[in-house]
């Protein structure tokens, strides 16, 4: 019996020392996961509102003097929380390509739809995963790709 109580003595910091070594390991693991939900979540709201973007030009033929532009305006509309300065825009149109750099205006005429022709939206955005002052994916960029036909 006596020896018994000598070992319980012994391991009395056990535990404790079991927390120490494993708490770093385990935030190490949420904070990994919470910047992959914020990466995940900035690239859905992305491709909704590409998709948002598409359908409005889709039907803009006709109905607007820059098409573009009233598709950009949507995606703008559609994704209220990513920054307008960091997004690429390329669209598109009957083979025709309009650029719109960062934070620039994304422009087009009415007259390069063409019904039936696809019109193709592409929009790249940069993902911040930095939490703490610690990036975890140092050159990580979300590309959004959709068409629709021009109707």
């Amino acid at each position: 019996m006596n020896n018994c109580l000598r070992n319980i003595r012994n391991e009395e910091g056990q535990a404790l020392i079991e927390f120490a070594l494993s708490v770093p390991i385990l935030l190490t693991i949420l904070l990994g996961l919470f910047s992959f939900g914020l990466v995940l979540n900035n690239y859905l709201i992305l491709t909704n509102a590409a998709n948002a973007s598409a359908q409005v030009l889709s039907i803009s033929r006709g109905q607007a003097i820059d098409p573009c532009a009233t598709a950009a305006q949507a995606f703008y509309s559609a994704a209220p929380s990513l920054s307008q300065n960091n997004l690429t825009f390329t669209i598109a149109l009957g083979g025709k390509n309009v650029w719109g750099p960062a934070g620039g205006t994304v422009t087009c005429s009415g007259a390069t739809l063409v019904e039936s022709q696809p019109a193709q939206i592409t929009v790249s955005y940069p993902c911040s995963a930095t939490l703490t002052g610690f990036s975890s994916m140092p050159s990580c960029n979300l590309t959004a790709q959709t068409a629709e036909a021009i109707q």
